[in-house]
């Protein structure tokens, strides 16, 4: 049963808003449910607001020692202490530290963020991120940690809900797949030996929330739900399999980095043309001795399952985006230019630098990682043009890496 449209708007941080301003619509059996303006919305502006329905960290963070909330992925060291941290550099003094918004006490306070969800705190303390980091560096080391834990909170989001169908019908909004495309999926996910690790994962997840450890307790709780509650398929292989699918195709990155919002505020700023050279040149090495000391790894990295956004298409030349400037799990979708009433808002499944790739090439990374052939105005328009097409390309490129979003 899909999810009927009001629910679509539930987890906007303004329902009355978005719903004032998008609407969701069938367009046909191939691309499902897309996602159209209802009014002009501006280039620059804020469509709508979202908080996921789950989310989980990468288990990366801590490898990098990473210190954010759990809940909402929001950053709990400030600006200085990331720089210090990633760069290496202890005694490291920011510029205009008073920039930096962070306040990791008012946080820890925060009733919100420290009384919601019980039970997903409780899946941490039962192991399952432990035994997923020790089991999944023989596999994928992480994502997949992530897409586990997501999988995990999704049961304990219905166990612990007054309204269980209710939560049962947002998870049912999420895309479906054949069979075939979801082996198609974990393969791309797994890699070549992807069949004995689904089952690995698929036995991680049940021994965690059946067996380990506190046996009494987690039998109680996840048979209760599993059973009455008719998610029993979850645990089944072929469930497992396509639970997994729905995770991988609709997780969406979320990333936070107080360092990050320090530099947006710090560009922000009016200054003297010698004040502003010499602050740029600070972030500049900052940068560089950060990228000496710890690489690109820049942010506190997770996954969610966002309800309204998942209905965006992809287009190559996207009319909207998403980012999460207030530096946690909070999806802010943009309008990147003028969109009129009844025009399609669509987002880019590819970076930057993959949209300025050839139609031949990007059209290889979409249909090996997402299953689906772009069609698009701009790919459209280049279907004619051979030196944008040629079978040269791709030989010259190789085997294309694996670009599907971090789940």
């Amino acid at each position: 049963m899909a999810a009927p449209i009001h629910d679509m708007f539930s987890r906007c941080v303004d329902p009355a808003k978005a719903s004032n301003c998008v609407e969701v619509r069938f367009i046909d059996n191939v691309k499902g449910k897309g996602l159209f303006a209802k009014k002009p919305l501006k280039k620059g502006g804020t469509i709508f607001i979202e908080q996921p329905l789950v989310s989980s960290q990468f288990l990366w963070n801590a490898l990098y020692k990473y210190r954010a909330c759990e809940y909402c992925l929001r950053a709990l060291e400030t600006a200085e202490e990331n720089a210090r941290r990633l760069s290496g550099l202890p005694a490291l003094g920011l510029p205009q530290p008073e920039l930096c918004k962070v306040r990791p006490d008012r946080h820890q306070a925060c009733p919100h963020c420290q009384n919601t969800g019980e039970v997903l705190r409780l899946l941490d303390c039962w192991g399952l991120k432990a035994a997923s980091a020790k089991a999944l560096k023989s596999v994928h080391y992480p994502p997949e940690t992530s897409s586990i834990m997501i999988m995990a909170r999704m049961v304990a989001t219905i166990k612990q809900a007054q309204n269980k169908g209710r939560w049962q019908r947002l998870f049912s909004h999420f895309c479906s797949r054949t069979a075939n495309e979801e082996e198609e999926i974990v393969h791309k996910l797994l890699g070549e030996k992807f069949q004995g690790q689904l089952a690995l994962l698929r036995d991680l997840f049940t021994t965690a929330l059946y067996e380990d450890g506190q046996l009494a307790l987690l039998r109680d709780l996840f048979t209760t739900a599993l059973y009455e509650d008719g998610l029993s398929q979850w645990f089944t292989p072929d469930g497992f399999r396509s639970l997994f699918s729905l995770v991988g195709t609709n997780g969406q990155g979320i990333g936070t980095s107080s360092l990050s919002q320090w530099v947006h505020a710090c560009d922000a700023l009016e200054l003297p043309s010698q004040q502003r050279e010499q602050l740029d040149a600070f972030i500049d090495q900052l940068y560089k001795d950060i990228d000496t000391e710890t690489g690109d790894f820049l942010n506190c990295e997770g996954s969610g399952l966002f309800l309204l956004q998942s209905s965006c298409n992809h287009s190559c030349v996207p009319n909207a985006e998403a980012s999460f400037p207030d530096n946690n799990f909070l999806l802010h979708l943009g309008a990147l230019s003028d969109i009129s009433p009844g025009e399609e808002i669509c987002i880019s499944y590819l970076d930057c630098c993959q949209r300025d790739r050839s139609r031949h090439s990007r059209h290889k990374i979409l249909r090996e990682n997402y299953l689906f052939v772009c069609s698009c105005q701009k790919c459209m328009s280049q279907m004619d043009d051979a030196d944008m097409t040629s079978e040269d390309e791709e030989e010259a490129e190789g085997e294309t890496e694996d670009e599907m979003t971090d789940v």
